[in-house]
């Protein structure tokens, strides 16, 4: 059992566990501390000392992150030194940081503006005499990302996220002095560092110094040309965390208002995403049918997170014929698009554009492989994440919270509550679960399989289908894939199938959605509760099963002929392949 300590923190008493640090005193005690390298659990390195206080009785100013209450400490946070102190540190960083908030990533997100504000610092310290300038660098290589030393503070929090959280340490601190700067190891690009495009650094990041690619002028540019028919996809997740963005609790389905955003911005047609991951099931689970009745490659992997895919082509490549041979959700949208949905248009492919709002910062690179289009044109022409979306809706002056809820049209935007789980860790496997059981027993089989529900990293059931004992795993996050994988191949165990997701939590943690202030991120568990809006939405639906759509089965019917047909392959399915980082010219 803790024992408790009582502090004194601005004349407020309070009873803490002995195990807090000052700062977590402060927090409980109703006290906000500035900070800006702290990351609980993440960097907890003491680097920025814009955290310091005044402690009776002791030398000099404390960080608090890391200074560890005791009994009868007395504290001190808003005392004129520690303000002036505080001020100094943040204004040395101002006079190397490069202020471009109109169009910054970070324009309504940012943690160090926040406290040059909540500082009064100056905007004129780049200039100032004897300041050391910084060498910048913009490591842009990527279709997916972007790092701009030009932003960096140089907290570290970036380099312990992709360390802790990816588990693959792509990032570092490279040279020193006023040269230093975070990036991959060997001055690499991060095209060819082995990094996955999770995200979770751009999630980490205080400012705007990593960030996804933006691509909002293409877009914006697109709906304004009357020779481009803009055709917008949305993925399950989006819905659960763009309110976010203006002001929502987290947790709030804004399903309604995002399609109406959509219309405001002069978007005609619609597509959701959640109608082809409902045809994923179909497709993978009849995959899935054909490796076991025929003897084939197990266990078979899901490739719907572009983060894991890129994860097994670079590290565990001996494994990719057990990946499935699906595209993501994102890429049979954008083929349909392309073809089926451009037939009904009747519009050349060219003409139409392509638009995907993500969760995912992956899926910009995704939508870029080679392999994912046809005949000189790509299937998605940009992608945009959740982030992305809310500034254009911001830049274009719409009233988001004002706006009227409405549903699509046309058969690619209905889905069942199965396509909608997608977004959440377990989600596909689930939804999976649903449809190949009924297939195989021959008869209706339970809706919910709660065993691969829930936050733990690795999941693992077994079920019986069929008369067949068929194990099954779900995991998320880089660093519990490479767990999962070094168990894998021991063999001591036989496993059937095996979601993987390259986000912890699954697309609704993705690392193209909404940031989240830290203070906040340590009191909340983000990741339920936007988990908690698609198990919602599927609880309500009238049909919870993929191949209970009756849209699915009129696409069949209509363009594609059955799961895994010549057609289906030729527009549904791809290859992957073996990829090296590091790789020298």
């Amino acid at each position: 059992m803790l024992n408790s300590v009582n502090v004194i923190i601005d004349g407020k008493r309070v009873e803490v566990p002995n195990t807090f640090t000052v700062l977590r005193a402060a927090e409980a005690a109703g006290i906000k501390i500035p900070r800006l390298c702290f990351l609980e659990g993440v960097h907890e390195e003491a680097n920025c000392r814009v955290c310091v206080v005044k402690i009776d009785g002791m030398k000099g100013l404390k960080t608090s992150c890391s200074t560890k209450v005791q009994e009868g400490m007395v504290i001190h946070s808003n005392t004129k030194e520690v303000y002036d102190a505080v001020s100094s540190n943040l204004e040395l960083l101002a006079g190397n940081h490069k202020f471009e908030c109109w169009k910054c990533s970070r324009e309504n997100s940012c943690e160090f503006l926040d406290l040059l504000r909540r500082f009064n610092v100056e905007n004129d310290y780049s200039n100032a005499k004897n300041f050391l300038q910084k060498e910048i660098r913009v490591n842009e290589s990527s279709e997916a990302m972007v790092i701009d030393s030009s932003k960096c503070v140089l907290c570290g929090r970036c380099v312990s996220a992709c360390e802790k959280q990816s588990g693959l340490g792509i990032l570092n601190f490279n040279h020193r002095g006023s040269k230093t700067y975070v990036g991959p190891a060997l001055f690499h690009n991060l095209e060819d560092a082995g990094c996955i495009y999770c995200g979770k650094c751009i999630q980490a990041c205080p400012t705007g110094a990593i960030r996804e690619k933006d691509d909002l002028k293409e877009v914006d540019r697109a709906l304004r040309d009357p020779k481009k028919t803009v055709v917008v996809q949305v993925a399950p997740s989006v819905r659960a965390a763009l309110g976010e963005e203006f002001g929502y609790k987290i947790g709030t389905n804004v399903e309604g208002q995002m399609f109406a955003a959509l219309k405001e911005l002069g978007v005609k047609e619609i597509i959701d995403t959640n109608f082809t991951a409902d045809l994923t099931i179909l497709e993978e689970g009849s995959e899935f049918i054909d490796r076991v009745q025929n003897g084939g490659v197990l266990p078979m992997f899901t490739s719907c997170s572009p983060g894991w895919v890129n994860y097994l082509e670079l590290y565990y490549p001996e494994y990719i014929e057990n990946l499935s041979s699906c595209k993501s959700p994102q890429q049979m949208a954008g083929a349909l698009i392309k073809t089926y949905y451009a037939e009904k248009l009747g519009k050349h492919p060219k003409d139409i554009y392509s638009v995907s709002i993500m969760p995912c910062v992956a899926k910009k690179a995704e939508a870029a492989r080679p392999e994912m289009g046809r005949n000189g044109y790509q299937d998605v022409d940009v992608v945009l994440t959740t982030r992305e979306f809310a500034r254009l809706i911001r830049h274009r002056g719409i009233p988001f919270r004002d706006l009227e809820p409405i549903k699509p049209f046309g058969d690619l935007a209905q889905y069942t509550g199965a396509g909608n789980i997608f977004g959440a860790t377990g989600g596909v496997m689930e939804a999976a679960l649903r449809t190949v059981t009924e297939i195989l027993e021959g008869k209706s089989t339970p809706v919910e399989f709660l065993d691969v529900r829930g936050l733990d990293n690795i999941k693992e059931a077994t079920y019986t289908v069929a008369g067949m004992e068929v194990n099954v795993a779900v995991v998320h996050g880089g660093k519990a894939i490479g767990e999962f994988m070094e168990r894998m191949k021991k063999g001591e165990k036989q496993y059937h199938f095996v979601e993987f997701m390259g986000c912890t939590g699954g697309c609704i943690n993705g690392g193209g959605q909404p940031i989240v202030p830290a203070e906040i991120q340590e009191k909340v568990d983000v990741r339920a509760r936007r988990a908690k809006v698609l198990y919602s939405i599927d609880e309500k639906a009238t049909f919870r099963k993929s191949h209970e759509s009756a849209a699915v089965k009129k696409l069949y019917d209509e363009f594609l002929g059955k799961p895994n047909s010549h057609k289906s392959h030729e527009l549904l399915h791809t290859h992957y392949h073996k990829r090296e980082s590091y790789k020298v010219n």
